[in-house]
């Protein structure tokens, strides 16, 4: 990428993933337009910095949109919603899709490089015991995970536009965790410990910070790749080893007795009665099936793409408890 005659726009800026991206992308001199919904608050971290322009522009509103892309040579696609309610799908699956495809139709006619925020979510599963790489493709997609459907439809928009001649790479995030998250997305896991977590899980995932996602996103930008996607991930982490350095780092006792499968089976069934009877929602369907799986990711093509050493789970963690602790 030249860093000379570059302008970038980053959409979905003001969310946990594209308010690191600005951030990062600010600290090097680049002319930054961040879209956002009009009613979505600006984060407090990137109130001060000069080198931003923000316009409103939701990604379903094209004439909006069309305004944004004026003079962009270069284009993050962060927006998108994050739901695991049900009663979301629709909208869900409506935004994060034709919001994709509106930014590749654009990013098309502009001749503009994109990086898309895909994620693990679009990823088929490996056989048991091994890691699960780029070449594992959905077979199809699970009906009930609203979130699954619509990132992996988004993707499909991509992949159309490179077979149309788009200039564009994809990044697959495993879970991504940071202190900026407060008590939001992943930091629900970290503050449900503090508050005296008493069960784990017996599944496992993939986890990393989110200023490596934003690093990784940066530095694949300033590459020649082009069709290719990345699965972004640091370390493969199984829950309980998760939750216990958690409530180590608050001081507390880890959690002692397994939550099996039944249980959380029963559990998100309750759930479901009680949001209807009173609008509480708790354990969903869908994360308490994940719960139980062993979901682990390989890192070998992204860290052989731009050389990234990730940062340790353990350091996140420590990082991300500190705050939890003193808010």
């Amino acid at each position: 990428m030249n860093k000379n005659s570059s302008n970038i726009l980053v959409t979905g800026a003001t969310g946990f993933l594209g308010a690191e991206v600005v951030k990062q992308l600010a600290a090097t001199g680049d002319n930054i337009t961040c879209t956002k919904r009009e009613l979505s608050k600006i984060p407090q971290q990137l109130l001060a910095i000069q080198n931003i322009r923000w316009l409103d522009a939701d990604v379903l509103d094209i004439p909006a949109l069309d305004d944004a892309f004026d003079g962009i040579t270069h284009v993050y696609h962060c927006a998108a919603i994050v739901s695991f309610n049900p009663a979301r799908k629709a909208e869900m699956v409506k935004t994060n899709v034709e919001g994709t495809a509106n930014i590749v139709n654009l990013c098309l006619k502009n001749g503009v490089r994109l990086v898309h925020v895909s994620s693990i979510a679009a990823i088929g599963m490996a056989k048991p015991g091994q890691l699960t790489t780029e070449n594992n493709h959905l077979e199809e997609t699970p009906h009930e995970d609203g979130y699954a459907i619509s990132k992996y439809e988004s993707e499909m928009e991509v992949w159309r536009g490179i077979a149309e001649g788009l200039d564009a790479v994809i990044v697959n995030p495993s879970l991504i965790i940071g202190a900026a998250a407060g008590t939001e997305g992943t930091g629900k896991i970290f503050a449900g410990v503090r508050k005296g977590m008493k069960y784990y899980t017996g599944g496992s995932c993939g986890f990393v910070d989110v200023e490596d996602v934003a690093k990784s996103m940066i530095a694949l930008m300033d590459t020649d790749i082009t069709g290719k996607r990345y699965i972004i991930n640091a370390e493969n982490w199984t829950w309980k080893n998760l939750l216990t350095e958690a409530a180590e780092n608050f001081d507390l006792k880890p959690p002692q007795r397994e939550a099996k499968p039944w249980m959380l089976g029963l559990a998100w069934r309750v759930s479901v009665v009680l949001g209807a009877i009173s609008g509480f929602r708790g354990l969903d369907k869908v994360s308490a099936q994940a719960a139980s799986k062993s979901m682990n990711y390989c890192n070998k093509k992204i860290k052989k793409a731009i050389g990234i050493e990730f940062k340790p789970v353990s350091k996140s963690i420590g990082e991300i408890c500190a705050i939890l602790r003193i808010s």
